[in-house]
């Protein structure tokens, strides 16, 4: 089996050989945190199974009696919000006011999700047509059964109760395997769901782990697998599945670019490409990497950076790297760009000081550099001058990734952002569609498919399912071998009056 880790940007497997626990540390200091069970392909599979089992109840109530269990789980959350952005603080090393807003962007959308899957959801009614117009007909959406989730390391509560809590609130049981860098996240979310929801733990189970873990997770026969992480262990993911035709949704990694327009407020796009770039120590999916700005605002933005990045220091403004081996791949993106002509004019290769990497942004980077092509996952922004907005958008669109961008223009923001191939894009902000639950989240190409949030993340958990019934008996009965030749001719005559007129 191949194993499988569930970080996101790049991956780092701890080998598990004939450990049964694990131990979750502190980034910035290494301090030990808490220990936890490494779960084989049994536990897996039994805690699957007791989700099999549990849906038979979770997946029966109305929807607005898993509105009434997911709403006190949301209140139990918010009135120990402290408590959790602690831990969340602990295991991920971000700050504790970054922790707060996470967890404060997941109650909104759980309670988006809960409130409108009905809505969503429910039957409802829609045409039958001209010749089924003696039927009625209508889709409802039933959940699929039992969804497995693996989840990240960087948003270890936001991201995968995109999946969690959309899944929910649809009807479905959850398996989750969070990330080994942050077991107690999951855990504690567990826990506090069995709180909420007393007499039903089986509803919401969370199995801890190393890669093996999530491979056992892959094909355990759940109905669906929702995975973030980087795109080469998405690949693994979806051979794993494949094995028992189990449909996934993928979220991986980007390499996400932010416009500046010749008439942008270049101030407020300098301040948004910094917050994009080096926010939880640039180790966003949905981070910006790379700019691209008008040729007649690049030097006042390149101004505009260095004056403002100044102030945003490793340690204060954001904590330490999560995963120690990524600072190996931010240090081999710096350096491949300045061996290769780029100029640091932010920062350079003495900001990288682990378990800290403080901001570095580049100039005269190379098309071809490592720092333009591959996803970085750390405080570091590539700025580049383009001619206009159709070079602009031309290298902004040339990667494979596709999950997300940003448009800086006083006029032409929306025709600029529904030019970038991209799932989602924020016009004079950035990141600002994850924060609204209407939104669907999700990326294309390299980035990963399917969608959370909003009404395209509730279904995403669902099957369609479509029923036609017959209100009265029709003389143009269609599905019968009595119908005659003179039937024939009548619906001739039909068509051509319905469809024959251009």
């Amino acid at each position: 089996m191949t194993v499988l880790s569930s970080a996101s940007g790049t991956d780092a497997g701890r080998s598990a050989s004939s450990r049964t626990s694990f131990d979750s540390l502190a980034p910035a200091t290494g301090k030990r945190l808490a220990s936890y069970p490494i779960g084989n392909a049994e536990q897996v599979e039994a805690a699957v199974e007791r989700a099999r089992s549990a849906f038979d109840w979770w997946g029966s109530l109305s929807f607005d009696e898993r509105k009434k269990h997911l709403s006190a789980w949301r209140a139990l959350i918010a009135r120990r919000v402290d408590e959790f952005a602690e831990l969340v603080s602990a295991e991920t090393g971000k700050p504790r006011d970054d922790a707060v807003l996470e967890i404060l962007l997941t109650l909104d959308h759980m309670d988006w999700a809960a409130k409108n899957a009905k809505k969503v959801l429910g039957p409802h009614k829609v045409s039958s047509g001209t010749l089924a117009a003696n039927h009625e007909a209508s889709v409802e959406y039933p959940p699929l059964g039992v969804i497995g989730v693996i989840g990240p390391w960087n948003y270890p509560v936001f991201t995968p109760m995109g999946s969690i809590g959309y899944a929910l609130a649809a009807g479905n049981t959850v398996v989750f395997k969070p990330s080994e860098y942050t077991p107690g996240v999951g855990t504690w979310l567990a826990d506090t769901f069995g709180e909420a929801v007393p007499g039903h733990p089986d509803v919401f189970q969370t199995v801890t782990g190393l890669g093996d873990t999530g491979a056992a997770l892959c094909t355990a026969r759940v109905g669906k697998l929702a995975f973030t992480g980087s795109s080469a262990t998405g690949r693994k993911v979806m051979a794993a599945c494949a094995q028992n035709l189990t449909p996934v949704l993928m979220e991986c990694g980007g390499k996400d670019a932010l416009i500046v327009d010749e008439d942008a407020d270049v101030d407020a796009a300098a301040g948004a490409a910094i917050w994009g770039g080096m926010s939880n120590s640039g180790q966003t999916c949905i981070g910006t990497e790379r700019v691209y700005v008008h040729e007649k605002r690049y030097d006042q933005f390149v101004d505009a950076i260095r004056r403002q990045a100044g102030d945003v220091v490793a340690g204060e403004s954001y904590g330490a790297m999560t995963m120690p081996s990524q600072i190996d791949v931010v240090r081999r993106h710096v350096e491949d760009a300045l061996e290769h002509g780029a100029t640091a004019v932010v920062g350079g290769a003495q900001s990288i000081r682990p378990p800290f990497v403080d901001p570095v942004v580049l100039v005269d980077v190379p098309d071809d550099s490592v720092a333009i092509t591959e996803e970085t996952f750390g405080p570091t922004l590539t700025v580049t001058k383009v001619h206009d907005i159709d070079e602009a958008v031309a290298k902004a669109n040339a990667t494979g990734y596709g999950l997300a961008s940003a448009v800086f223009s006083g006029k032409r923001g929306m025709e600029i952002a529904r030019r970038l191939r991209t799932g989602m894009t924020s016009v004079n902000s950035v990141i600002t569609f994850a924060s609204i639950p209407e939104l669907p989240f999700g990326g294309i190409g390299e980035s990963g498919f399917g969608r959370i949030h909003g009404p395209d993340g509730l279904k995403e958990f669902t099957r369609a399912k479509a029923i036609s019934r017959q209100r009265w008996t029709s003389p143009l009965n269609l599905t019968s071998f009595r119908k005659t030749g003179r039937l024939t001719d009548v619906l001739v005559r039909i068509i051509r009056l319905r469809y024959g007129r251009g």
